[in-house]
């Protein structure tokens, strides 16, 4: 006798007939007569009786019935905790990530580290910089991935590289066809699109804080949730919007995309966790990372 026979006899039990009982285990209803006949030969008792209209068990049927149903659900609740042991037993490691580090080296990363550590169960949460603090300090991330340098000695913070901020003009603008790189000056006055509008600070501000630090005034400030929000208004002529470098993946038509004069003008790239984590799966991340960007020759800050 197998499990599958006491399930077949279950199943048949239910359903009150043969042809059901085959459909809901998805065999031939012959295959599942011969189980059945199987299994009573095996117990020398009739379980079935075949000639009743719906099919209904015999006495024997009754009592064995009774044992078979709680000896599956016994092996179902055996099933369910091996799961729950195997799942307590697997490392897990969950990512923190804002949206435009998505258009950067950041997939890479991720499917390196699969590639790395396939046990590991890997949970990817988008969130801004200031929702990844509050999430490595209960427990809800291990690592976050954002734009903003924070004050905060639970947090340890690592500068990984600047990536270059470029413009993002709508097609026939004035400055579209500009060869050398924009300069803020030059943008003096344009209706600026920032992002994302919440919650502060984020990298809105630090786009806004380029503007101040040169005693410049945009025009119209438009705040948005995401950068797709942000090109959008851009296209509809709501002013330009100054983007990661990356973001130029995100290819538009519509959308020209011109580089930005300026030391400053930088979106970095921060990846944070909590402060004295001796987590491996962190240095498993870095060295995944600073291999990416030796391989790709893509600047980036010495490691410490």
């Amino acid at each position: 006798m197998e499990l599958r026979h006491l399930r077949y006899f279950v199943a048949v039990a239910s359903e009150q007939s043969f042809t059901r009982a085959a459909e809901k285990l998805h065999i031939a209803q012959p295959p599942l007569s011969r189980q059945i006949q199987q299994l009573e030969e095996e117990f020398g008792l009739v379980l079935i009786d075949r000639d009743s209209r719906p099919l209904r068990l015999t006495d024997a049927g009754r009592l064995m019935h009774e044992q078979a149903v709680q000896v599956l659900e016994r092996v179902d609740e055996i099933r369910a905790m091996a799961k729950r042991l195997r799942a307590a037993g697997r490392d897990r490691f969950a990512i923190g990530f804002v949206t435009s580090t998505l258009y950067g080296g950041l997939p890479e990363v991720i499917r390196r580290y699969r590639a790395a550590r396939p046990e590991v169960e890997l949970t990817l949460l988008e969130m801004t910089t200031i929702e990844q603090v509050a999430a490595l300090k209960e427990g809800r991330i291990d690592v976050g991935f954002g734009r903003i340098a924070l004050d905060d000695p639970t947090v340890d913070q690592r500068l990984l590289r600047n990536e270059a901020l470029v413009v993002a003009l709508p097609t026939g603008h004035p400055l579209a066809t500009h060869e050398d790189p924009l300069c803020l000056d030059d943008l003096a006055g344009e209706g600026l699109v920032v992002f994302p509008k919440a919650p502060r600070p984020s990298f809105a501000d630090m786009v806004l804080s380029l503007y101040r630090e040169r005693g410049l005034r945009p025009g119209a400030v438009h705040e948005v949730r995401e950068l797709q929000t942000a090109l959008g208004l851009v296209v509809a002529g709501e002013g330009i919007s100054l983007v990661p470098a990356s973001a130029q993946r995100l290819r538009r038509d519509d959308i020209v995309y011109r580089p930005l004069h300026g030391d400053k003008a930088v979106a970095p790239v921060i990846m944070s966790h909590r402060a004295q984590d001796g987590s491996p799966e962190i240095g498993v991340l870095l060295d995944l990372i600073y291999d990416m960007y030796q391989a790709y020759g893509i600047p980036h800050e010495p490691r410490r």
